[in-house]
């Protein structure tokens, strides 16, 4: 009589924390994501200062160079499509992950890295031709407020390729686990973000520049 009564009860005393257990990630993936749209939503903050600030001394040149004169469209436009790019094979990045196909996500973050260093390195040459030329952050309230919007969006990029690469080998040595999935999912929603304010600078700083 006492066997069978702990035979049943065995089960019913295991099943609780199988239960509790999922509950737990579940909670941790819905913080998770919340805190990081949290983080998000203050990231957009900064950069609606930055770009009010461009909007407020964006024609302060005190007598320097105009946008007009100094933006190269074509290479900005070259460094468009290489952060859009990148979107899009981070976005095939996250189908191959939904399926459980660990190497083909890995290629596709490979690929989004390099369009993101791209992106970098055009940057990059961009700023060193425009210290080149006398038109450094220095030259005027334009150029200051030029390079610290594009300069701190150029960070963020810097930084999310980082954390691509600590992904990409975190995911090499313990697979598509859930918690390297979050990881993934919130390091999407970045990426995406910082496509979304790099079309505001196109936008507003270059295209508009250009027509001043």
């Amino acid at each position: 009589m006492h066997g069978r009564h702990a035979g049943h009860d065995a089960p019913r005393d295991a099943a609780p924390p199988v239960f509790h257990v999922k509950d737990e990630h579940a909670h941790e993936g819905a913080s998770t994501a919340l805190g990081f749209w949290i983080y998000l939503m203050s990231d957009c903050l900064i950069f609606a200062v930055l770009f009010a600030t461009y909007g407020v001394l964006g024609t302060s040149y005190a007598g320097g160079p105009t946008p007009k004169e100094l933006f190269d469209l074509k290479l900005v436009a070259l460094n468009t499509s290489m952060l859009l790019f990148s979107s899009i094979t981070y976005g095939f990045a996250m189908l191959a992950m939904e399926k459980g196909r660990t190497g083909q996500t890995q290629g596709w973050l490979f690929i989004t890295l390099l369009f993101g260093l791209a992106f970098l390195g055009i940057e990059l040459f961009e700023f060193a031709h425009l210290i080149h030329e006398g038109a450094g952050p220095w030259r005027s309230a334009f150029l200051s407020s030029f390079f610290t919007l594009v300069g701190t969006h150029g960070l963020h990029v810097t930084f999310g390729s980082v954390w691509l690469v600590t992904l990409m080998i975190q995911v090499a040595r313990r697979g598509l686990i859930p918690a390297n999935r979050r990881r993934l999912m919130c390091l999407s929603m970045f990426w995406h973000f910082l496509d979304v304010i790099w079309i505001g600078v196109f936008t507003y700083v270059y295209l508009m520049g250009a027509l001043r």
